[in-house]
């Protein structure tokens, strides 16, 4: 539903008909986000006591005689030479290139907060050598791939090399900050102490001179701590106060990347795809919020947090995954390198001169500091690497990759039906339509309004008649109502988060009084999934699917609208330390709930606007309450480009805007960028005008028509794409500088991207654009106008003229798309449809690629392989169809309708040799002009080999 505007009439009743202030402030319509509901760095204890840390000489050293070394991990002591406490290193060489540490307390008075659920389990590691040791400096080598780490004694700091070649830096700023447990100062032992000198005091006065010497017997002394700031045990912000019982308990580490001056990732946040430096402003922050009407070009942030980061220069890319799920705080800088504290090594290794240099500083209010080095080195490299940390993007199933319709709200099932049949009647596709929270009975969620939506079964039947399909919002917060059978399962359950004195944990939200489930708790987590069996959602059927909203979690009353700090979950966590993980623990559940309401048979598809690493493994996520303006739609572009890099590959975001309403030429230009974004959805607030196509002018609806037509047509590539993306762990949706990793053109280009490493886009993003510039990258490669097949030279920028109904797309000379050319109401209507292949050729007249298909909806294609995926090689003047996976079982109704050959010129015949050795000869047709070939009907069937060979 969004963020706060309208309030349900009834809670002005609950005030004597004034709203009170906190709700004013919340659900006030502004014009952009007030930036005074959300903390500073300066105005974040941690944030504030690290950043005025300044670089230095670490107080930290390694007792490197204290090294252990295991068959596959190495522990050594580290000290803080101020305090004398002393922490552990733990040291990992992974599989796949990929260093592991984890710094934490040797002797906590309580555990420290290690994220559970993220990792797929422990990572495989290789095993360590020391391969060095002098005074002051230890070699340990990490596996096969020629890294190594050295481990300075004073002051600590690690080196990453690869062979002579230095990678990164770690503390070699000195801003390793490991705040230690600790008791307070007005403890019970303070509070003995305070008495023991009062009664010295009483005692020198009161006995006579000769026994002045005499002191009573003290108790034991604690070690002398640092000097505590205010607000180290409590602090406040404006009306809210955070307790902090265990105190302060901040980590930080720097990471200095010598080489590299393009950093990208950490989302989510409204900013360009490479990161800027934040010298002289906030880091950027990571702690899942709602925030009402963003702002673009901020490090503000907002709905979801990975906390993952990729830097990348010609020949190198690099990966730094911290793996904590507290409030975190990321500072970016720009150095050269010989100017650091390590520079004469660099010096040394890589023959002087001065580098540039990219700093990047962590910081987090809890937890322990675990840290992944992804080490590449190719781009694709980093993020399958990711993935097999974290998991890949789930497949989706195929009717979520089509069209989605929603808005705040649809009001009743005949309004249900009247734009279901408009989209019939103007011959527009469409997939799925979305009910917001008004469905509930009174925001109940698993109800539905019995006025409204008396026969929502009946209404669900219907949509999947029509080979269509209804995702409905499913919220984590509870009205608290006795009446309302979740609310008071879930209390009698005791699953409901706790405040820090024991109670259940209420704030408001959407319903009112609500309380909040605790889905950290598996028991929790259990039984919301088992909610979604049809028969505990009442009205449901298979034909509806999931949107959890609000569930960073939103919290009106809470401090900067979510929930308190000092709350408590299951284990006795405080809330401080896993916020960012709660968002996902919520999507884990319902994905698995519509899993196992099908007896694990089919995939589920669930939106979540909150996420963590490792969300890409339960569905979709999108760029939350975006406003309909052409910055919006702009920074929808890097921001599906952040998200793809850390893993979440299925990102969109609202057409059109959420607040506020586009004009028709904006409306239009957001269909054409939106269909060539991963996750395709209109939505819009409930105070906008209705907006569904046909309420556009008859021109301007032809152009949305075309736009969804030519997503449809393309769906067969995005699925493939997809399925790359799930194998592989490589963005659907990706920068140019994945594919071209040594061209510096690329690497802080935003306005334009790849779909797979298949297609180039271009959206148009200006108000009245009559023309955009593209670079077309690639020493020597060729690109195709994917509409006039025109051919054009790389690498350079091309100024390509642009009406409204222009959306400039590119082939890569040396691909092969696969199309379904036939329009349709829907994804499951396209079923058994003819593909089209569209064989562009590369300056060499060559051309591959692929054809991913299965049944669309369930999980036979891993259990039963029940999957065709197809190969295609163009070579020497012959096309050629072969299995890419052997293992693929499935059969398809679907064939071969037509060829088209991009940059060919005119063959004296066509001959098709099928699986079996017959030959028939294809009739075609050749434009001379921009040397297309079109070769109609070979009517092979699509899963089958065969050949085409032009003479």
């Amino acid at each position: 539903a969004g963020s706060r505007v309208r309030p349900d009439p009834r809670w002005r009743r609950r005030w004597g008909g004034e709203w009170p202030l906190w709700l004013t402030l919340c659900l006030g319509a502004s014009l952009a986000v007030d930036r005074g509901n959300f903390k500073s760095c300066e105005q974040s204890g941690f944030c504030r006591r690290q950043r005025r840390i300044q670089p230095g000489n670490s107080p930290y050293r390694a007792l490197l005689e204290s090294l252990q070394l295991g068959p596959d991990v190495a522990t050594i002591q580290l000290v803080n030479e101020v305090t004398q406490v002393p922490l552990l290193l733990e040291l990992w060489g992974l599989t796949g290139n990929v260093t592991r540490l984890r710094i934490q307390e040797l002797s906590p008075l309580r555990p420290r907060y290690r994220v559970p659920d993220v990792l797929l389990g422990d990572p495989p590691a290789e095993r360590l050598e020391v391969t060095g040791r002098d005074e002051g400096t230890l070699e340990l080598s990490l596996g096969p791939g020629g890294h190594r780490l050295l481990v300075t004694e004073r002051p600590f700091r690690l080196d990453l090399l690869r062979q002579r070649e230095l990678l990164c830096s770690v503390n070699a700023r000195g801003l390793l900050v490991f705040e230690h447990q600790r008791r307070r100062r007005d403890s019970l032992a303070d509070k003995v102490s305070s008495v023991w000198d009062k009664i010295k005091s009483l005692f020198r006065r009161a006995v006579p001179p000769f026994l002045t010497g005499f002191v009573p017997p003290q108790p034991a002394e604690p070690p002398a701590e640092p000097e505590e700031e205010p607000g180290a045990w409590e602090e406040t912000f404006k009306t809210h106060t955070d307790s902090k019982p265990y105190g302060p308990t901040s980590v930080g580490l720097d990471f200095s990347l010598p080489g590299f001056e393009h950093v990208y990732g950490i989302p989510e946040h409204a900013e360009s795809l490479r990161l800027r430096p934040t010298e002289g402003g906030d880091p950027y922050r990571l702690y899942n919020l709602d925030v009402f009407q963003y702002e673009v070009f901020t490090p503000m942030a907002l709905y979801g947090s990975v906390p993952l980061l990729l830097a990348h220069r010609p020949r190198l890319s690099l990966g730094i995954f911290w793996l904590n799920a507290a409030e975190t705080w990321v500072d970016i800088g720009s150095n050269t390198a010989g100017k650091t504290l390590f520079g004469k090594l660099l010096d040394y290794m890589q023959g002087g001169g001065e580098t540039p240099q990219t700093e990047v500083r962590w910081m987090s209010e809890s937890g322990v500091i675990d840290v992944f080095l992804l080490l590449g080195p190719r781009p694709a490299d980093v993020t399958a690497q990711y993935g097999r940390l974290t998991g890949t993007q789930a497949l989706p199933p195929l009717f979520s990759l089509g069209y989605h319709q929603s808005r705040w709200n649809y009001q009743d099932e005949a309004d249900v039906e009247a734009v279901e049949r408009g989209f019939e009647e103007h011959e527009l596709p469409l997939d799925v339509l979305w009910l917001d929270i008004e469905h509930a009975d009174g925001k109940r969620y698993f109800t539905w309004d019995p006025a409204k939506f008396p026969n929502p079964r009946g209404m669900l039947e219907r949509l999947a008649a029509r080979k269509r399909r209804m995702v409905s919002i499913v919220d984590p917060h509870i009205k608290v109502d006795g009446g309302y059978r979740v609310h008071t399962e879930l209390r009698a359950r005791g699953l409901y988060v706790k405040t820090k004195d024991g109670n259940d944990y209420e704030g408001w939200c959407w319903p009112g009084s609500s309380a909040y489930p605790d889905f950290t708790n598996p028991e929790m987590r259990e039984w919301w999934a088992n909610m979604f069996a049809f028969d505990q959602y009442e009205g449901s059927t298979e034909a509806l699917y999931t949107w959890n909203d609000m569930n960073e979690p939103s919290v009106f009353s809470g401090p900067e609208v979510t929930m308190h700090k000092d709350a408590r979950h299951f284990g006795g966590w405080e809330h401080r330390e896993l916020h960012n993980i709660y968002g996902l623990y919520v999507h884990k559940a319902t994905a698995e709930g519509l899993i196992r309401r099908s007896g694990g048979r089919l995939r589920p598809f669930v939106l979540s606007r909150a996420f963590f690493a490792g969300s890409q493994r339960y569905g979709a996520v999108w760029t939350g309450d975006n406003t309909a303006d052409w910055e919006h739609l702009r920074i929808s572009i890097p921001m599906c480009l952040s998200f793809g890099l850390a893993g979440l590959a299925f990102c969109g975001a609202d057409v059109g805007g959420f607040f506020q309403n586009p004009g028709p030429e904006l409306q239009v230009r957001w269909y054409q960028a939106g269909a060539f974004q991963p996750f395709f959805r209109a939505h819009a607030h409930l105070d906008t005008a209705r907006r569904e196509p046909w309420l556009l002018s008859p021109e301007h609806l032809a152009l949305v028509r075309a736009a969804l037509r030519r997503r449809y047509a393309l769906l067969p590539t995005w699925y493939t794409a997809f399925y790359h993306c799930h194998r592989q762990g490589i963005p659907v949706m990706r920068p140019l500088w994945m594919e071209f990793p040594d061209d510096p053109h690329t690497f802080a280009m935003d306005d334009q991207y790849l779909l797979d490493r298949v297609l180039l886009v271009h959206p148009v993003t200006e108000p009245g654009a009559r023309g955009v510039n593209v670079y077309l990258p690639g020493e020597g490669e060729v690109w195709y106008n994917d509409e006039t097949h025109e051919q054009h030279r790389a690498p350079q920028t091309l100024y390509v003229p642009v009406t409204l109904s222009t959306i400039p797309v590119f082939q890569r000379g040396g691909t092969v798309i696969p199309r379904q050319d036939r329009p349709r109401r829907s994804t499951e209507a396209m079923k058994g449809d003819p593909f089209t292949l569209y064989v562009a050729l590369s300056p060499q007249g060559t051309a591959q690629g692929d054809l991913y298909v299965d049944d669309g909806i369930s999980f036979d294609y891993a259990t039963k392989n029940a999957f065709l995926h197809r190969h295609f090689h163009f070579a020497n003047g012959t096309l050629t169809s072969s299995s890419a996976d052997p293992r693929g079982s499935m059969s398809s109704p679907a064939w071969l309708e037509r060829v088209v050959i991009l940059g060919v010129g005119r063959p004296e015949s066509a001959l098709l040799t099928t699986h079996d050795g017959s030959q028939s000869s294809l009739h075609f047709q050749h434009d001379p002009e921009r040397s297309v070939l079109t070769l109609r009907r070979p009517g092979v069937p699509i899963g089958a080999d065969w050949s085409i060979s032009l003479r």
